[in-house]
């Protein structure tokens, strides 16, 4: 862990337009400023799939004003935990972090029925994240 007493996530996934930001919205709602969270896209897309903003206005959390951001080698060094999401190779390694990989259905060109599983399994994991971390979810 960083020196910082708040610990750092930056969530990766290839467009940064649906696994990454429903990540990163899901900790940033249940971990609020007890963690800082940021999400890139290896090659990102020009907006976040809407499926994907419909199926986290279900569950009221708003991401209608996120764009996706490019992934900097920055932003990977700043960052405790890197959660790739299906990136592959263009994930840049750096040796003393700590890496997890989620494997996760893609919501690209998916309606929202096929967006929720992957919106429910990611709450999980965030949820079980946090405990990793020792931070309690919010309510």
């Amino acid at each position: 862990m960083s020196t910082s007493a708040v610990p750092s996530v930056l969530f990766v996934c290839v467009h940064n337009a649906g696994r990454s930001q429903m990540a990163a919205a899901f900790l940033t709602h249940l971990g609020g400023d007890r963690v800082q969270v940021r999400s890139a896209g290896s090659a990102p897309a020009d907006t976040v799939n809407p499926a994907v903003v419909e199926a986290l206005a279900e569950v009221r959390i708003d991401i209608s004003d996120k764009t996706p951001k490019v992934l900097t080698t920055e932003a990977v060094q700043s960052s405790d935990v890197v959660i790739t999401m299906g990136c592959g190779d263009a994930c840049p390694y750096f040796p003393g972090k700590r890496y997890l990989d989620w494997q996760l259905d893609d919501p690209d060109g998916q309606g929202v029925a096929a967006v929720r599983p992957i919106r429910d399994e990611i709450e999980r994991r965030i949820r079980g994240l946090l405990a990793e971390l020792g931070i309690e979810a919010a309510a």
